[in-house]
């Protein structure tokens, strides 16, 4: 537990927003609703932190008509969330020097900490804070938001008040190192966007054969949410369907050449995936290696050289 002294943050301390997009309504929300006095929410556009500061009680709003005008937040909170777009936090780091005891803390997943290194300069404390969440922009974000993981990068004692803030509004608190947010944020990514332009892909192949785009969409979420609760239950490789994990290297020939003759990339996108779920079927008890090997064989044809199946 952390002991608060004259330069340390208090273990629950009042917080503050700089940016008022979908992270912060979220955050701040679920802060309040978690006991934490949200004392200010900052930004350029004085309407989008109006409404946040509406639903908290007793919360100031910052107008930010200049640059220098956002260091005045910290004569109002201990610790500030900086939840503004990657391309302003340096910019926004120059201009604010939270004194001992305070602290400034991005929410960016691909932005690496050292990006606010300027502002230690009057020593304050730096760290990174990213709950790896869909924020859409729903009054019910901060409850969805629950049960969600959030990453956590900082130096004590900074860390342990992030982990317990995390703890009290009912995230996962997880560590990355440092230097390693790029291959954090990709992989995010998959969980993600990357899940969205794979049920695209589904859509457009369903389409291209007949099917109403409406249809198409209606009839993959019984399957994508079957998919996903058995991953849940089994794990990625238990839940594996389809030719791959029954080892039907006939069928993936049919599926490769059919979408071949279609022309574009729809060939190669379902080899590359292809070659993922043989890393998944492989660590199955019992795999058939040698079925295994003639679909990756069987794939090959379709996949750039410097794509081998290793690398999956």
């Amino acid at each position: 537990m952390v002991i608060p002294t004259a330069n340390s943050l208090p273990a629950r301390p009042t917080l503050g927003f700089i940016g008022a997009g979908r992270v912060a309504r979220a955050l701040a929300k679920a802060a309040s609703d978690a006991g934490y006095r949200v004392e200010v929410v900052a930004s350029r556009r004085i309407e989008s932190a109006q409404h946040i500061a509406s639903t908290l009680p007793e919360c100031a709003v910052l107008p930010l008509e200049r640059p220098g005008d956002m260091h005045a937040i910290f004569s109002r909170a201990d610790l500030i969330f900086l939840t503004v777009s990657d391309d302003a936090l340096a910019d926004c780091a120059a201009h604010l020097a939270p004194q001992a005891g305070q602290a400034l803390v991005h929410c960016s997943g691909a932005s690496e900490v050292g990006l606010l290194a300027p502002a230690t300069r009057s020593g304050g404390q730096i760290g990174g804070f990213h709950p790896l969440f869909l924020f859409a922009g729903l009054d019910d974000d901060a409850a969805r938001l629950s049960g969600s993981a959030i990453t956590i990068e900082a130096e004590a004692p900074l860390n342990e008040i992030l982990q317990r803030f995390a703890s009290d509004i009912g995230c996962r608190p997880l560590s990355i190192p440092a230097g390693e947010r790029m291959r954090y944020h990709a992989g995010a990514n998959y969980a993600a966007s990357f899940l969205l332009c794979l049920l695209d892909e589904a859509t457009h192949l369903w389409k291209a054969v007949g099917l109403p785009e409406s249809d198409a969409r209606e009839a993959m979420w019984p399957l994508v949410m079957g998919t996903l609760n058995a991953a849940r239950e089994r794990g990625l490789s238990g839940a594996l369907a389809g030719p791959v994990s029954r080892g039907d290297a006939g069928i993936v020939t049919r599926h490769t050449e059919a979408l071949a003759a279609m022309g574009g990339n729809h060939a190669t996108l379902y080899s590359l995936l292809t070659l993922r779920a043989i890393h998944l079927a492989r660590q199955r008890p019992n795999a058939d290696n040698a079925a295994l090997d003639a679909i990756a064989r069987t794939v090959a044809p379709y996949i750039p050289p410097a794509t081998p199946e290793r690398d999956a």
